[in-house]
């Protein structure tokens, strides 16, 4: 199962990975076009670029590639310039969208020669459609069954060559036998602040926003490694700039938009921060268990496991260990509160239990 980034109002998280229809619209007209415009994943970038080459050269379609990788981070943009590369046509769908082999066999015997399939989520497809899929990659062939029972049918049906790219937040959920059909995996890299900020001034360059270079970095400082938290944050305070200030975003419009926005110095927002401070000021540091912090902060305890502490744990943070959650000293740091004077905690296992 996997959960929406969503906001307690239910609206998306300014600072959330996941997509909605206005990140979907912006995305449309920021997207690079070619392997050379797209900024980041130096390694991806190289060894794709040598794979689509070789695939011209030979007059042959690409081998089929699997993108692994956390939301936000352009595996949609790849998959769009593999097929801009390959001057072949794109079919987008979902491992969601495609809960019966029916669904995929309907698609797959539309596809054209050469044409690019993105299956994004792929993990998530239902496992008849799995089966199917192994012998479409391998063989370019599928088996329709027709009728039901002792009388039902298999007709093999042809399919023309083409190149499947399926982009998966959680690889490890993929089975073997189709994980291994993929000639190519390449995984997303969280981004460098440096590369989010050649992100933000292109993209403020293509909204005709002027960004000062202080004012790109400050914003690169908060989007928790993320193009698409960049450009959200961008269009948040362009907004701000052009409301409150002379249209620029500088570094001050920056700081005061984002902390409209309640999105601090780390990239935290009210959600995280929330976690962290019932954390450190109800239990002491931890440890906790997982549900006791939840029901501490008025929260489902899957939207504080899969929302909020993967990045507290990425940013060093939340710790998480058998006995329950334990903060670090960088979260007392970052909150500005101080430790309790024991630097071992562990004689209080049990005491916050799940």
């Amino acid at each position: 199962m996997t959960w929406d980034e969503t906001a307690p109002d239910g609206g998306t998280r300014l600072v959330g990975a996941e997509a909605d229809g206005e990140d979907r619209a912006a995305e449309a007209a920021l997207r690079p076009k070619d392997l050379a415009e797209f900024v980041g994943q130096s390694t991806v970038r190289e060894q794709l670029d040598l794979v689509l080459r070789a695939a011209r050269a030979r007059g042959a379609t690409a081998d089929h590639v699997l993108l692994s990788g956390a939301p936000g981070l352009g595996k949609t943009t790849l998959s769009m310039i593999i097929a801009a590369e390959m001057n072949a046509p794109i079919r987008i769908t979902s491992g969601p969208a495609i809960q019966h082999a029916g669904d995929l066999a309907a698609i797959l015997s539309s596809l054209t020669e050469g044409e690019v399939l993105f299956l994004d989520e792929i993990h998530r497809m239902s496992r008849p459609a799995e089966e199917m899929l192994y012998m479409a990659m391998e063989d370019y062939r599928v088996d329709v069954i027709v009728g039901k029972g002792p009388g039902a049918t298999a007709i093999p049906l042809e399919l023309p060559p083409f190149t499947l790219v399926g982009a998966t937040t959680r690889a490890g959920l993929l089975p073997p036998p189709l994980r291994d059909r993929f000639g190519f995996t390449g995984h997303m890299e969280f981004y460098t602040p440096e590369e989010l900020g050649h992100v933000i001034r292109r993209s403020a360059g293509l909204l005709e926003v002027e960004v000062t270079e202080d004012g790109a970095g400050e914003i690169a400082g908060r989007s928790r490694g993320t193009p698409r938290i960049a450009n959200r944050l961008l269009r948040r305070v362009r907004d701000y700039a052009q409301v409150k200030a002379d249209g620029v975003v500088t570094r001050e419009a920056a700081l005061r938009a984002l902390e409209v926005y309640e999105v601090d110095e780390r990239g935290l927002d009210r959600l995280d921060r929330a976690v962290l401070t019932a954390l450190l000021k109800l239990f002491g540091g931890g440890p906790v268990g997982l549900s006791t912090l939840a029901v501490a902060v008025g929260e489902e305890r899957e939207t504080v496991e899969e929302v909020a502490e993967p990045f507290l744990v990425r940013q060093g943070l939340l710790a998480r260990t058998p006995r329950g959650r334990v903060a670090t000293p960088a979260a007392w740091q970052h909150l500005g509160l101080v430790p309790p004077p024991s630097p071992d905690r562990g004689g209080q296992t049990g005491l916050f239990g799940a």
